[in-house]
């Protein structure tokens, strides 16, 4: 076949286009613009190492619209958002993918440490990477049956001291390449990025009960579970347990006040199951460096409920909650409350 790689410059993406090559398919190593040019310039040195063709495709406006925009919009309402989860369906997965398909490419390919299976003809299943550790399949739910049928995942069946391995024995320069930051746009502080792209008013930060501790500077600079930098003496560790936009105001509470166990999560998509008509039981995961959970989940009316077993701490709405059956990702959505 001939495959495109999405190629970064890193060592996933790179050791991903070797893989692929020695298997014998045709590579067209294929870069994204999306904020930092600096990325094509390491992916065109990888490509040339490898004895690979190479393009690059500029992609800052539809990442601008479907990320960054929704990045910022997300902090303005009081939630907090999952780019990653966003780029992968509308940008590396639907806008790329698709530059790849029209330039002849059969399937595309990435570096994600997960793995696609299908399960009859033109049903297509998405899967953990084995190395639990560095699992990705969390940020790829969104994904629908169109795009798995032509993403390919090399790594997932490797962990990811086997790919440094790989890299050092085939003497890639990329083999001791620092991993990647998890938001590509942001450097340093996300709150410094937001300061001019968002709009925010100081307000109260208050207890429980309503009394007044104190003076935010404005709800996009807060997110559920925080402590620091709250500017709030309360005698006690003190944490940001909500965020209520619609009197623009952080209200804090005690360490317990975090846990709860159930959430509602909207915009859901069902990869191993059509549709969810009536309960089931799942594990589930409310962040990405969260462990599995038991959970029940259960349709009510356009959205769906999560019951844990056990309590969870910080269910934040924006995140992803993702659903499991084994190594099989069921589905998951976005988390409102």
């Amino acid at each position: 076949m001939k495959i495109a790689v999405l190629m970064s410059g890193g060592v996933d993406s790179t050791v991903s286009a070797l893989l692929l090559k020695e298997a014998g398919h045709r590579i067209l190593g294929l870069t994204m613009i999306a904020w930092d040019e600096q990325a094509a310039h390491k992916a065109t040195a990888a490509a040339r190492g490898l004895g690979i063709e190479h393009r690059v495709v500029d992609l800052r406006g539809v990442f601008q619209e479907k990320v960054v925009d929704y990045f910022c919009r997300s902090y303005e309402r009081g939630e907090t958002p999952n780019p990653c989860v966003e780029c992968n369906r509308w940008v590396k997965f639907g806008a790329l993918l698709e530059a790849a398909r029209q330039m002849g490419c059969d399937r595309v390919a990435t570096g994600h440490y997960a793995r696609v299976e299908e399960n009859g003809p033109g049903r297509f299943l998405l899967k953990r990477g084995i190395d639990q550790s560095k699992d990705q399949s969390y940020f790829l739910y969104a994904l629908v049956g169109r795009q798995l049928a032509h993403i390919v995942f090399p790594l997932g069946e490797y962990s990811k001291d086997e790919v440094r391995a790989l890299a050092v024995r085939r003497g890639l320069p990329v083999a001791e390449e620092k991993e990647s930051q998890e938001i590509c746009f942001v450097a340093g502080d996300y709150r410094d990025f937001l300061k001019d792209r968002v709009e925010a008013r100081p307000g109260d930060i208050v207890d429980q009960q309503g009394r007044v501790l104190g003076t935010h500077r404005g709800i996009p600079f807060y997110t559920i579970g925080q402590r620091k930098g709250l500017g709030v003496a309360g005698g006690r560790p003190l944490y940001v347990s909500a965020l209520r936009k619609e009197s623009n105001r952080v209200v804090l509470g005690d360490n317990e006040q975090l846990f709860s166990k159930s959430l509602l999560a909207a915009d859901c998509n069902f990869i191993s199951i059509g549709a969810l008509l009536e309960p089931l039981a799942v594990q589930a995961k409310i962040r990405y460096r969260a462990a599995l959970a038991g959970a029940v989940i259960t349709p009510q009316d356009k959205l769906i409920r999560v019951d844990f077993q056990e309590s969870q701490r910080a269910i934040t709405p924006g995140q992803s909650v993702v659903f499991y059956d084994g190594d099989y990702v069921v589905g998951g959505g976005r988390i409102v409350s």
